[in-house]
């Protein structure tokens, strides 16, 4: 068993004795992963429950999963998550001049999403959310990892590949990883048998330099580099992982570096080296920016079309969901949010209201639509949904299964969702949507105002109230958890 497997196993092993707190790492071959909080004799009781966990139900170590229990009832599952992607900027959202075929066309063959939501508008709490199915507040990461290196996911968490793991699934993740910049927060960690990628929030795509100027590739915990485009070579890995998978069920997480700048096509040079900080070189030297932005959606799109062919070519199209979703909006200087008001970093529609498409032939209707509202945290329920999986005791997400609307057309049970993104804060009930931003309050109706210009506040003194007390009570439950937060 890999030393990784066996830190895993551990943590799962500290998790099922119902002990609370950080527990540290192993120190393993000389290197010291983590071990600050674990007292002696809390380790030697952890190693030894381990021995004995081997055989306990639910710990499955990567050494003995391999074609466990298999029958082809449990659906494949395939995430894909394009990086700062507006609302307007694939065809199917009504672009004329990006092309991106085979996102239409799983569109076209699935089912399209007109009101899927980022639980936030920047990058790493909504990679947080996803990965654990709960408001981002709930995991501690509330703000955008930069340059912070003690600061990530914290392994009491439970993530999506976690719970699927133990349900039999292999796991992998490809691409941006940003909940934590050093290995004791990695992927790896945390329940996904493979990853190559990087840990930070930005790269360039040539080089592989982030904007500190260390190299940023990673195979599992180790600095591995690679040469190519980093779409292309997570296309690569996405395909490769799928061939290796095909007689088990698999769950193949996907997120792009495409389209966060610096804004680099296939065919441009690097834009960065080891050795300097990047900090202020945000962009990238291209000097054409909306050229290379759409050479870049296309490129992300032609990997998409890699990943749809090889499901095909291996037969597995009707035991496999395959899902598209973007982070959050895009910066309107580059990208397209559509008619919506925003942009990145703004809780205004444009900032996380995001293209979203489902395909599973035989399951989810050709050519559907739907106007009901989902959210990034809604995927984890659904996936364990999907996979007869069971979460753990105590474990309680905010994310709703969305099985019944993809496969039977049904509604969501109606809720309040709800965002906070420094001084900004939103409340979406039904149609409704107050924004708050300091002591100003505006009120829509989404229903028939999608682009935020008739503001209704004035109007409707009484909801504006009654809505802005059910955000305080949402603020006070899951403000316990925050433990940072960028301001």
């Amino acid at each position: 068993m890999q030393s990784e497997n066996v830190v895993v196993l551990l943590r799962n092993v500290y998790r099922k004795s119902g002990l609370r707190g950080t527990y540290g790492f192993i120190k393993m071959k000389g290197k010291t992963v983590s071990s600050k909080s674990t007292t002696r004799r809390d380790f030697l009781r952890i190693v030894g429950a381990g021995a004995a966990a081997l055989a306990l139900p639910g710990c499955v170590s990567r050494s003995n999963l391999s074609g466990q229990g298999y029958s082809g009832d449990k659906p494949n599952i395939i995430l894909i998550m394009a990086d700062d992607l507006g609302y307007g900027d694939v065809g199917c959202y009504g672009n004329e001049i990006i092309k991106t075929p085979n996102i239409d066309w799983l569109a076209r063959n699935g089912m399209r999403f007109t009101d899927f939501h980022s639980n936030g508008p920047m990058c790493t709490p909504t990679r947080a959310s996803l990965l654990t199915g709960r408001y981002q507040q709930r995991c501690g990461i509330e703000g955008v990892l930069g340059w912070e290196r003690d600061i990530g996911l914290s392994l009491d968490e439970v993530t999506f590949a976690e719970v699927l793991k133990e349900a039999g699934y292999a796991t992998a993740a490809f691409g941006k990883w940003h909940v934590g910049h050093i290995v004791k927060f990695g992927p790896v960690l945390q329940g996904f048998d493979t990853f190559r990628g990087y840990f930070s929030g930005c790269l360039d795509y040539q080089s592989h330099i982030d904007r500190q100027g260390n190299p940023d590739w990673w195979h599992d915990g180790k600095l591995e580099a690679e040469e190519g485009y980093a779409t292309d070579l997570i296309a690569n890995h996405g395909v490769r992982f799928i061939k290796e998978n095909n007689d088990r069920p698999f769950c193949l997480y996907m997120p792009h570096l495409a389209v966060h700048f610096p804004y680099q096509g296939p065919g441009d040079k690097a834009d960065r080296y080891e050795g300097r900080a990047w900090h202020k070189l945000k962009r990238g030297s291209r000097k054409d920016r909306r050229a290379a932005y759409k050479e870049m959606v296309e490129s992300l799109d032609v990997g998409v079309g890699r990943i749809v062919d090889t499901v095909k070519r291996l037969g597995l199209e009707e035991n496999t969901l395959i899902m598209f979703i973007s982070d959050n909006g895009a910066y309107s200087n580059v990208g397209s949010n559509g008619p919506l008001a925003g942009e990145k970093g703004q809780l205004l529609e444009g900032g996380h209201r995001v293209p979203a498409v489902a395909y599973w032939p035989g399951r989810i209707k050709p050519g559907s639509v739907t106007d009901e509202t989902v959210m990034t945290m809604d995927i984890f329920p659904t996936m364990v949904s999907m996979a007869g999986g069971e979460l753990p005791a105590g474990v309680e997400l905010d994310g709703v299964d969305i099985m019944p609307l993809l496969v039977e057309g049904k509604s969501l049970p109606e809720r309040s969702l709800f965002w906070r993104h420094r001084k900004e804060k939103v409340i979406r009930k039904g149609p409704w949507k107050l924004l708050m931003q300091g002591t100003s309050r505006h009120l829509y109706n989404l229903s028939d105002d999608i682009s935020e210009k008739n503001d209704l506040a004035a109007a409707r003194p009484d909801m504006v109230k009654a809505m802005e007390a059910e955000f305080l009570t949402w603020e006070a439950d899951v403000t316990a958890g925050v433990t940072w937060v960028r301001k």
